[in-house]
């Protein structure tokens, strides 16, 4: 990623769309259910994510959530977010998903990822996927990032997604609570984790772990800065300045919107550049010597 010529950088992005899959229709009450919650329908493809990304000079990261064992719906493909990546390796990063559940064979599918692929993260998403991130099924999995030293994303907090639905469509938000990542920031300490979004209900648990492990960091996707708790900017802008990073969950919020809104939330002019794109160089090691 050629991150001097990009004005920020954008860790949480999704794919909508598939250009290799045919759309898979089922569990599709999920989709009709966040667009209530979020009072959007918009799903651009992967291509029109990358275009509308550099029309504003904003590097992405792009991934998936793979959910097959809990959801039943089949998954955008990796390989076919790391390919646009590899198409557009100025701008745009890309993780990977890989359902838990998936265990040793998961553990495979990552070391090919990164190896084959270029894969340079992956993301979890504990309520959808249906598990504790501490759960010693995934640590086959956490085992392989653990060794590459990839930075992970995990959802944190109250989840959109089953919002309205009977039984929340059976999703347990508690799998979420930012405090289950304790265990696993001290057991794979090479492992960059970011817990996504503000956490509501639970934002003191998340500030609690990034303060008091290292390895531990918060991306502020999945709400407009304006509505951010008061105690995530104040941790912002003092202990955490450092871990704090972008992040939009577009097409669910725009950056246009959430840039907008960042410079009115109360955020420290001296900080502002770290969280926009300086802390992401660090993540993602774009600040490192090529080998």
């Amino acid at each position: 990623m050629d991150h001097a010529n990009l004005i920020a950088i954008d860790v949480h992005t999704h794919a909508e769309v598939s250009c290799w899959n045919p759309f898979d229709n089922y569990g599709e009450e999920y989709d009709r259910a966040a667009d209530k919650y979020f009072r959007s329908n918009r799903r651009p493809s992967i291509a029109e994510t990358i275009a509308y990304y550099r029309e504003r000079r904003i590097g992405l990261v792009m991934f998936t959530v793979d959910s097959e064992s809990k959801l039943g719906r089949r998954r955008i493909p990796n390989e076919e977010i790391a390919q646009a990546a590899r198409d557009n390796s100025d701008m745009m990063v890309a993780f990977a998903s890989i359902d838990p559940h998936k265990g040793k064979m998961g553990a495979r599918e990552a070391e090919r990822l990164i190896k084959e692929e270029g894969v340079r993260g992956f993301k979890f998403h504990p309520t959808v996927q249906g598990y504790h991130p501490y759960d010693k099924m995934a640590w086959p999995i956490y085992e392989v990032i653990n060794h590459y030293k990839m930075p992970t994303i995990f959802h944190t907090g109250h989840s959109g997604i089953g919002s309205g639905m009977r039984c929340g469509g059976g999703l347990r938000l508690e799998y979420s609570n930012p405090m289950h990542l304790d265990d696993v920031a001290i057991d794979f300490p090479d492992m960059q984790i970011v817990m996504a979004h503000p956490s509501f209900p639970w934002q003191d648990e998340a500030l609690s772990v990034a303060t008091h492990k290292p390895n531990v960091w918060i991306d502020l996707s999945g709400w407009s800065p304006k509505y951010f708790p008061k105690q995530l900017v104040q941790y912002a802008n003092t202990l955490l300045k450092d871990r704090i990073l972008f992040g939009s969950d577009y097409p669910l919020i725009t950056p246009d919107r959430w840039m907008k809104d960042f410079e009115e939330a109360g955020f420290k002019p001296e900080v502002m550049p770290g969280i926009l794109k300086g802390n992401a160089v660090r993540l993602l090691g774009l600040d490192q010597p090529k080998a």
